[in-house]
């Protein structure tokens, strides 16, 4: 199965792709992870993104799309993937239509109030990364990672105004994916408010597995 997962940042689309992915016998793709395996094969593509990247510039559409078309000529990618990060606009959903054909579109439903809650109260582990919550997730010791005992801090991008900052440049950019695809009957609504393991099963029954 083939799909694109949807949502503005903090719907929980990387986490239940993580859990689907598995389910699915398919690799969960982000643009994210593309570039960072490019960069570590080095090759063409990847050496380019890295020049970008190291300049403090964004990866250009031309760039992300090729990227995309090599991860997706993979041989795990031939039964099935899904998409998370892309396509972010218009544009890119059209390039992807002309080489992969998606099965369904996943559209992680969550007001705004929804979104700064989550990211508001997210903690992160300055030594290996682990996501705590202060509300869903609270770690044994306020301010300490219960993974490796490192300090827990609240990233730049999760502050409220980074936060409705991010929402912005989503409802501009990638939102109109919404109706691009639900004109063309591949959309399926997720309501992505409740906890992880109650989006899993709405999401299996969705699509019927």
């Amino acid at each position: 199965m083939k799909l694109i997962f949807l949502g503005p940042p903090g719907a929980g689309k990387g986490t239940l792709a993580a859990r689907a992915a598995p389910m699915l016998t398919v690799p969960h793709i982000s643009t994210g992870n593309i570039f960072r395996s490019a960069i570590a094969a080095k090759t063409p593509l990847g050496l380019k993104v890295k020049s970008v990247i190291d300049s403090g510039g964004l990866v250009d559409d031309e760039t992300t799309i090729a990227l995309v078309r090599e991860r997706l000529a993979q041989d795990d990618a031939a039964s099935g993937y899904i998409l998370d990060g892309f396509p972010r606009t218009t544009a890119q959903a059209q390039a992807l239509a002309g080489f992969s054909q998606v099965d369904k579109v996943v559209n992680f439903d969550i007001p705004d109030s929804g979104v700064i809650e989550r990211l508001g109260g997210r903690r992160t582990c300055r030594g290996c990364g682990a996501n705590f919550h202060t509300a869903f997730k609270r770690p044994s010791q306020e301010g300490v990672c219960d993974a490796c005992g490192g300090e827990l801090y609240t990233r730049d991008d999760d502050s409220e105004g980074a936060v409705k900052k991010r929402l912005e440049v989503y409802r501009e950019q990638t939102a109109p994916l919404i109706d691009y695809y639900r004109k063309q009957g591949l959309l399926v609504d997720i309501d992505a408010r409740p906890n992880a393991d109650e989006v899993v099963e709405i999401f299996r029954k969705s699509l019927g597995l």
